[in-house]
């Protein structure tokens, strides 16, 4: 196992504020990161983001849309393990992160220490753009990544945007 740490955004920029994920680890490329860690907009590559972690990171940040009842923008971060997933089955033309993980025993690997940081969308409807609540969230969404990063996985850093 490296001693890297995945992040990956998730989302569909085609279904409204479905693409959190994405547009957080967008802008998180444009920072000044250390080396052991990467910054992947996986989109809906299920598969993609199932087979780079068998490469086996040392930890796993997931950014993502996170229904869950609150006002839209609202964030949260929640810790998953092995336990959470149950069975997923893998649709290798699909993003259901639940599935994507679960299958990772399957396919030969195992989970790593893991995070997500969801965001309470408002609308997951076609359209592009997020909507202003969630689109207010981004910018908070990057601390909170900086903070699981520092906090929980061992990483030592300060946000800087690259010039």
């Amino acid at each position: 196992m490296s001693d890297q740490v995945l992040v990956a955004g998730i989302g569909n920029v085609f279904l409204t504020d479905d693409g959190f994920g994405s547009e957080v680890a967008r802008r998180l490329a444009a920072c000044r990161l250390p080396d052991r860690v990467r910054v992947v907009d996986y989109g809906i590559r299920g598969m993609h983001l199932a087979y780079d972690l068998l490469d086996g990171y040392a930890g796993l940040v997931v950014i993502d849309a996170l229904p869950g009842g609150g006002p839209p923008g609202e964030l949260a971060v929640v810790e998953v393990g092995p336990d959470d997933l149950g069975e997923g089955e893998l649709d290798a033309h699909g993003m259901a992160p639940v599935a994507v993980l679960a299958s990772l025993g399957q396919l030969g690997g195992s989970l790593p220490p893991t995070y997500i940081v969801g965001c309470q969308p408002a609308d997951v409807g076609e359209g592009m753009g997020l909507t202003p609540a969630v689109a207010a969230a981004v910018e908070p969404a990057i601390d909170l990544v900086y903070e699981v990063l520092s906090e929980h996985l061992a990483i030592p850093l300060h946000r800087e945007e690259t010039p």
